[in-house]
């Protein structure tokens, strides 16, 4: 979380649809709701709006083969009473998330299914498969509202999956010509093969599949099984000690020191207090040893580039270097990785060993 990070225009939409998500999930939970109840006219009566109601109808009875959404819906309904209760104390656990990241949380969040279900329960699978279709086919598809939330028929109006991520993209630019290198807002290198991440992973909290604050445009790097993946970003369902992208950012948090006895990047905090969150980026993303590596790359292309112009004295080494300092620019992928290589290289000692 190098760069801010903050809302885009369509994210109503993203909103008022969690929003339905959260208010289906409920109603399937209520005692007086069993599978019969799940028809076309009691969703157009109880999501919100015949608009709400029409659209989820079409994309449960829509869904054929291993989806079949609608037996799914059905087959929550028809759960028994104590399973419907557990699953709604989940469902009202994790509605919260903002809560969960205030000064002072309020509640752990519940990391494992309900009802100590497994992770292929039947059950639990049927509630996820549910939930994960608001966004791998109601998003990509169009949800039934405008970019300002409100339900709409129009398809042209209904928000999609590439409008939000084109829009996070074109409003996180740092540099706003169309054909400029754009920056990863996570780890500032840059923004190749984007991919939207989950911030909550979709398969432990379905529920927020399609949440405004749990949607993320990052880098294909970043969001590697190597690196952010589907790890967690809690502590035993607690967040005191993370960052989260747009509710407590990192950005300010962090800062970058070269170590001489490791020649590595070593990634510590601004502040005291958030030493603990920037440790735990650090190990999500593995920030350390990628700008490391960015680090050492481009100390050998400046190294390469001295010996190709012959610069060899000290005085024309330190000339050249305030030049490439001055030059870098922060709507540039890697900045903050060449200042600090610039800022490091000047010091008197090592441009003594550099210039040899």
């Amino acid at each position: 979380m190098l760069k801010p990070i903050h809302r885009v225009a369509c994210s109503p939409a993203l909103a008022a649809c969690q929003q339905m998500m959260r208010r289906l999930a409920l109603w399937l939970c209520d005692l007086q709701v069993s599978g019969v109840s799940v028809t076309q006219a009691n969703l157009q009566a109880n999501m919100g709006s015949a608009i709400e109601g029409d659209w989820l109808w079409h994309l449960l009875a829509g869904s054929t083969g291993t989806k079949a959404l609608l037996g799914k819906a059905r087959r929550i309904a028809d759960l028994p009473p104590a399973d419907k209760t557990g699953l709604h104390q989940w469902i009202q656990a994790v509605s919260v998330l903002a809560q969960h990241f205030g000064p002072t949380p309020t509640a752990t969040l519940p990391v494992n299914p309900p009802n100590g279900w497994g992770s292929r329960d039947d059950r639990w699978a049927a509630f996820k498969a549910l939930m994960v279709a608001f966004y791998e086919d109601g998003l990509r598809n169009g949800l039934p509202y405008a970019a300002n939330g409100a339900p709409t028929t129009n398809a042209a109006l209904r928000v999609r999956y590439d409008q939000f991520v084109q829009e996070f993209r074109a409003a996180h630019r740092l540099d706003p010509f169309p054909d400029a290198r754009e920056v990863c807002v996570l780890c500032g290198g840059p923004l190749v093969l984007p991919a939207v991440d989950h911030w909550l992973a979709k398969t432990a909290f379905p529920l927020l599949a399609v949440c405004a604050d749990n949607l993320l445009p990052i880098c294909g790097e970043c969001n590697s099984t190597l690196n952010k993946g589907q790890k967690g970003v809690h502590t035993g369902g607690t967040f005191t000690d993370w960052f989260h992208p747009y509710l407590r950012h990192a950005n300010g948090a962090i800062r970058l020191h070269y170590d001489d006895v490791t020649l590595s990047i070593r990634v510590d905090s601004a502040t005291p207090a958030d030493a603990v969150k920037v440790q735990n980026l650090d190990g999500l993303l593995n920030l350390g040893q990628r700008w490391t590596r960015e680090f050492k790359a481009e100390y050998r292309r400046l190294q390469r580039e001295a010996q190709r112009r012959h610069i060899g004295n000290v005085q024309a080494l330190q000339q050249r270097l305030m030049e490439y300092r001055r030059d870098l620019s922060a709507a540039e992928p890697h900045y903050e990785i060449h200042a600090l290589l610039a800022e490091t290289l000047l010091a008197p000692a090592r441009l003594q060993a550099f210039a040899q």
